[in-house]
């Protein structure tokens, strides 16, 4: 039960547990109230994941509710969005079109070939999602309709290179870096497997 009942865990898990006072605060139209909750919430997502990495707490059951907590919170900032500044939604509706669909593929592509829900936490969305939330907490000073152009882009680039390390190489770890770290690796083993005869021979040598 302790692995269950982390401080990791149950910070992934509060993101679910009071996101509807995010909505319940932005129907009254108590802004204070949502940017104050909004902020810690959303820095709920760097402090799971660095307190698991820092605990030694990482754990699938930890993964798997970052990735769902994650799903709902970053949808619902579209939602926000749409319901304060619907502008922004309207002139990017494009990309936020191309976004949805890449983010649908990255998860019908795993269950396809691997038979479950399956995602990975590459640099890219990783930092895309620091992006997110600051775009919502900027959104209250500046124009965010720029902003989101530049975060949805991102997103695009990110499922898509998710979607390339699932065909390519499989069901790797979920703390993946990016589609070049391995295939660097990759290339890196094959190298080594079938590396030139002199170090075959130095290899040799040293084994007598």
């Amino acid at each position: 039960m302790r692995k269950v009942f982390t401080v990791p865990n149950s910070l992934s898990l509060s993101r679910l547990v009071f996101l509807p006072l995010l909505y319940f605060f932005l129907w009254r139209e108590q802004f204070l109230f949502f940017f104050i909750t909004f902020t810690i919430l959303g820095s709920t997502d760097f402090f799971d994941g660095y307190l698991a990495r820092r605990w030694n707490q990482v754990s699938r059951l930890g993964k798997t509710l970052d990735t769902v907590a994650d799903m709902f919170f970053y949808i619902s900032v579209a939602y926000f969005i749409y319901h304060l500044y619907p502008q922004a939604i309207v002139w990017n509706r494009f990309f936020l079109f191309a976004a949805f669909g890449a983010y649908g593929l990255s998860f019908l592509i795993p269950l396809i070939l691997f038979k479950k829900m399956y995602t990975l936490h590459t640099r890219i969305l990783r930092s895309n999602a620091v992006l997110v939330y600051f775009m919502m907490l900027f959104s209250f000073v500046i124009n965010p309709t720029p902003l989101m152009s530049v975060v949805l882009i991102i997103f695009v680039i990110g499922f898509i290179e998710e979607i390339l390390i699932f065909i390519r190489f499989g069901a790797v770890d979920q703390d993946t870096s990016s589609y070049f770290s391995l295939s660097f690796e990759k290339r890196l083993q094959d190298w080594f497997i079938d590396r030139p005869p002199v170090f075959k021979k130095l290899n040799t040598k040293q084994k007598q």
